[in-house]
């Protein structure tokens, strides 16, 4: 089984993880005063590997991803921690060395592909030049003839339809999942290790969310890419990736593979999540999880969920607990319920 495979490379493993990010802390100024999102976070990816990360709008998930190329807005503090990527640390590289990451080892799709692709260059423009700087092609003097080619060649991939008038177009003039279609391809055609898809679905129809995910998946596996994907829908998340984290309000909170986090949840914030699916069998609705993210200006002390937890007692209000193996699984959750000292 796939699942066992990335279980094993990751207790077993002798090698680096492609990406690690270790006690990540990150906050915002406002005039309000300083916002802190991000509260030591870690993850990883190894070679290959697929991971999910979820959890309620506003928790970090973005603000992470963002880290990770150093795109975060200028009111961004990185207060902490370290980001590695083939072991070197993304936090001090210089602009040469970020810029060659971004070009040729690391690519992006945002959410909004709308904001994503420039409004006053056509199609074609925005592909020739992400392909001209990737460094996939041979020169970055290449023709326009051959860029066109390439271009085309790249819109074939994702299937979309008469690809030469696409090229021709502005992205105002596409639907909204042409225009996803098309960040997913300047995207595959620039990516060699790790494609960061945050929520590639979110502003797209339910039938064509699910040709967007099974083209991308498709074109991952053909690459051999590790991905990390950032999504509020939990069934694209079950039936795409082999690790799962859940976040909340800064803090990764559980990872385990994803068949065993769907089957057996620990952390009551991940249970309210799951229960809070819509069930097919009609079985009633969910009552969700109460209250909501805490204010980053004055977040709570100890763990950030415990206002809003049913079994939340003395030690979750004064103390943070850390992630910690809690089975032979390799499944990692960070509550009291379970870290007893």
């Amino acid at each position: 089984m796939e699942f066992e495979t990335y279980s094993l490379r990751r207790q077993n493993s002798t090698t680096e993880a492609l990406l690690e990010v270790k006690d990540l802390r990150i906050g915002y100024k406002t005039y309000m005063g300083k916002l802190k999102v991000l509260n030591g976070v870690n993850f990883s990816v190894y070679q290959g590997e697929k991971i999910g990360i979820i959890g309620e709008s506003g928790c970090g998930k973005t603000t992470s991803m963002r880290a990770i190329l150093r795109i975060l807005a200028t009111n961004a503090v990185i207060e902490g921690g370290d980001i590695r990527f083939k072991g070197s640390d993304v936090l001090k590289m210089d602009k040469k060395k970020l810029n060659e990451m971004r070009r040729k080892s690391i690519t992006m799709i945002f959410q909004d592909p709308t904001a994503a692709l420039n409004p006053v260059f056509k199609v074609g423009d925005l592909i020739a030049d992400v392909i001209r700087f990737s460094g996939n092609h041979d020169s970055e003097e290449a023709s326009k003839e051959k860029l066109r080619e390439k271009a085309i060649e790249v819109l074939r991939e994702v299937a979309l339809p008469d690809p030469e008038r696409v090229l021709d177009s502005y992205p105002f003039q596409l639907s909204g999942g042409m225009r996803q279609r098309i960040c997913i391809a300047m995207s595959l055609s620039t990516a060699r290790d790790l494609l960061i898809a945050d929520e590639p679905t979110t502003n797209l129809d339910v039938t064509i969310q699910d040709q967007v995910l099974r083209l991308m998946k498709n074109l991952v596996e053909k690459k051999d890419l590790s991905v990390i994907l950032i999504s509020h829908a939990l069934g694209t998340i079950s039936g795409t990736v082999d690790t799962v984290y859940v976040m909340y309000a800064g803090n990764m909170i559980e990872v385990a593979e994803t068949k065993e986090l769907f089957s057996n949840p620990l952390h009551p914030y991940t249970k309210g999540l799951l229960e809070s699916v819509p069930k097919l069998t009609g079985a009633g609705f969910s009552e969700g999880i109460k209250g909501r993210v805490p204010d980053y200006i004055n977040p709570p002390p100890g763990c950030r969920f415990h206002p809003r937890c049913d079994y939340a007692f003395e030690v979750c209000r004064k103390e943070n607990p850390q992630l910690l193996n809690v089975d032979a699984n390799n499944h990692k959750i960070a509550c009291w319920l379970y870290n007893k000292r």
